[in-house]
């Protein structure tokens, strides 16, 4: 059996916090902007950091487990 859990939460993950997506901090004119679908380089590091340490919870301390078959 195949545990899907840390591809589907990576996916999951990597879509929701895609910097400028849906959010960008810290953002190019402003502290925090929505949805402008721009980036910088401290963004980019910023949403690199939170889905690391998200995607860690998740897996490691949280222990999700998706099976089939």
């Amino acid at each position: 059996m195949l545990d899907w859990a840390p591809i589907l939460v990576g996916l999951m993950l990597f879509i929701i916090l895609s910097p400028g997506l849906l959010f960008q901090f810290p953002g190019n004119s402003r502290r925090l902007e929505f949805g402008n679908l721009g980036t910088n380089g401290l963004a980019v590091l910023f949403h690199t950091v939170v889905f690391f340490v998200v995607f860690t919870i998740l897996i490691l301390a949280v222990q999700i487990h998706i099976y089939t078959g």
